[in-house]
């Protein structure tokens, strides 16, 4: 009897041993992850806790999970150097609501499987070598809010399906090699030139480019859902064609009109234009020391032009002044906006360095920093030719405009922290060589007329000191905004941007300058009365009060935010990559289509 025991006993610890993988498998989603893995190039190792001997895959680097189900929620896996490709096996975690795959170096197509990520908000994939189309179905990803493709090699047409992501937010496919038409359709409309820059082929309303046919008449091109048009039935086919026929004979006879008038004209226009071009040209000769250069193409109108707008500026033009120098308003014959910066000091050294420095800064396109367009030497000064930005500064909208319309409101706010994080991520960690601004302030982030965020007058602070002075004169930037360390030693590195921008969130929220006189003749900055009044839990106190939608909930996430970017320890501070996704994953979160959902920008 005992024996038998023994031996039930003994069957029962050996079956309970060989079960005991199964109670601990992988989930679905794990093993999905497994086969996305597999189709990666991991140079770096950085993912080698993805082992399937794991319970969940919400421990692994670069997972989150939403915490009532363990399904996968974000998968962050950006400047990793991952090669390969992205597996179609991504459409089978479909609780997806993140995915940052950029400043990677992957290839092949955007797997068409990803639109059946349907609860999918945020798409980063920009800055690796992604090739062919932008899926024609991704508009049925209806929660989508962010989708950044921009900087990789896409081609073909812009689906107008993107026009039905009603939530959509951000949109960036700039610097690829899509052409044809942009459709004017839905949330498509809304969007302009940054959203689609680098796009040499891409025409429409957003970019300013009417779109032509080969006999130079505007046109409108088919919108793409696919690579394939339809077809015109054979009837139409022969009424078109008619059509054709009649408009070219018409064409033709007016052409033959047009050309004898224009040859008359021609011929006594042609030595005043002679006549005019020598004297252009003999001005510039003589005036040896001015020199234009435009970056990229950027600036499409005749040197001579651009060089007589910026030598008649003066004293009316100018619509604002900064520490490195006066911004002036310059319009051009056919209305084209532009606001020139003139540099009041200039760093030692040749003005070949300079100027190569400055084709570093022009090469910069984010649809969140302020594109400079090109860089005048004239005789007695310096210019700088950037966008004009049409609402003017943040801090003329907190702190000059007292009328309540001006005022902005909670969800705007938070909008343009967004934005401002973005542009100076990509200042620190997506342009080579890296870039520290070094006087970040609310002057210094301009507002479109869509309240759209630009960073300006990024670079300007190394390239306008002389790194060789002493260390005193090499501080740039604004009391109040300045990190501890940067003070004491003059040297400025990211983590004295991330302080900067601590204070601006600060900023947005208290709608105070940071040297504010209700706190400063306490002997406090704008940190240190922030914190003495959440130690007395007089959270309401803090808050703008034109800011009536404000909730507590995201007001803690942002002033989280903030201490943790004001940390008096450079080192724990968080970079601006991790500031970036604490601001979308905590303010955002869980549904980011409420922090957009606002009937007005202003309060």
């Amino acid at each position: 009897m005992e024996m038998c025991m023994l031996v039930w006993v003994f069957s029962g610890i050996l079956a309970a041993t060989l079960l005991s993988p199964c109670s601990v498998a992988l989930t679905l989603d794990g093993i999905t992850l497994l086969e996305i893995k597999s189709t990666l190039n991991d140079s770096r190792n950085l993912l080698s806790n993805w082992i399937d001997s794991d319970e969940s895959p919400c421990k692994w680097t670069g997972i989150s999970c939403h915490n009532y189900d363990q399904r996968v929620r974000s998968i962050n896996l950006p400047y990793m150097q991952l090669g390969g490709v992205i597996s179609p096996s991504i459409g089978k975690l479909n609780r997806l609501q993140r995915l940052a795959l950029h400043q990677n170096s992957l290839h092949g197509i955007i797997p068409n499987e990803i639109t059946n990520c349907t609860e999918l908000r945020a798409l980063y994939l920009r800055a690796n070598y992604l090739q062919g189309g932008i899926p024609s179905d991704l508009g049925n990803l209806s929660f989508l809010t962010i989708l950044d493709l921009s900087s990789n090699l896409l081609k073909g047409a812009i689906p107008s399906s993107i026009g039905r992501l009603k939530r959509l937010q951000f949109l960036n496919l700039s610097t690829n090699f899509f052409s044809g038409e942009i459709p004017d359709i839905g949330v498509l409309s809304t969007f302009g030139n940054n959203s689609f820059i680098g796009n040499l082929d891409l025409c429409g309303q957003q970019v300013h480019k009417p779109c032509r046919t080969s006999l130079g008449f505007p046109a409108v091109l088919p919108h793409a859902e696919s690579d394939e048009a339809a077809v015109p039935s054979k009837r139409s086919s022969h009424y078109i064609k008619g059509v054709l026929i009649g408009a070219m004979a018409t064409m033709g006879l007016a052409l033959v009109m047009l050309l004898t008038f224009l040859w008359v004209c021609f011929l006594s226009k042609k030595e005043r234009a002679a006549k005019k071009y020598t004297e252009v040209k003999k001005q510039v000769v003589q005036e040896a020391s001015t020199k234009l250069i435009t970056f990229h193409g950027d600036l499409p109108y005749p040197s001579c032009e651009i060089i007589e707008k910026l030598e008649s500026l003066d004293a009316e033009d100018v619509v604002g002044s900064g520490g490195f120098g006066t911004v002036y308003r310059m319009v051009m014959n056919d209305c084209g906006t532009f606001a020139v910066k003139r540099i009041d000091r200039s760093r030692e050294g040749s003005d070949q360095v300079f100027e190569r420095e400055l084709e570093i800064l022009g090469s910069i396109k984010h649809i969140n920093l302020v594109n400079l367009r090109g860089y005048c030497r004239l005789p007695i000064t310096k210019l700088l030719i950037y966008d004009y930005v049409a609402l003017g500064s943040l801090d003329d909208f907190l702190h000059e405009h007292e009328q309540e319309e001006r005022s902005l409101n909670w969800s705007a706010r938070l909008r343009i922290a967004l934005g401002s994080a973005r542009g100076l991520a990509y200042l620190h960690h997506d342009c080579c060589p890296r870039i520290v601004h070094r006087d970040i302030k609310s002057s210094n982030i301009l507002l479109d007329e869509n309240l759209e965020p630009h960073v300006s007058d990024f670079g300007l602070a190394k390239l306008l000191v002389d790194e060789d002075a002493h260390v005193t004169t090499v501080v740039a930037g604004t009391f109040g905004y300045l990190a501890p360390e940067y003070l004491q030693s003059g040297r400025a590195t990211e983590k004295s941007d991330v302080y900067s921008f601590g204070v601006l969130l600060l900023e947005l929220v208290t709608g105070k300058r940071p040297t504010d006189p209700s706190f400063v003749k306490r002997g406090l900055n704008v940190v240190g009365w922030m914190n003495t009044l959440l130690r007395e839990n007089r959270l309401v106190d803090v808050v703008d009060k034109r800011c009536t939608d404000a909730d507590v909930e995201t007001v803690e996430a942002i002033l989280d935010i903030a201490g943790r970017c004001t940390d008096a320890n450079p080192d724990d501070r968080p970079s601006m990559n991790q500031v970036l996704q604490l601001l979308e994953q905590e303010v955002m979160s869980p549904c980011p289509s409420d922090f957009y959902e606002s009937h007005s920008d202003y309060c």
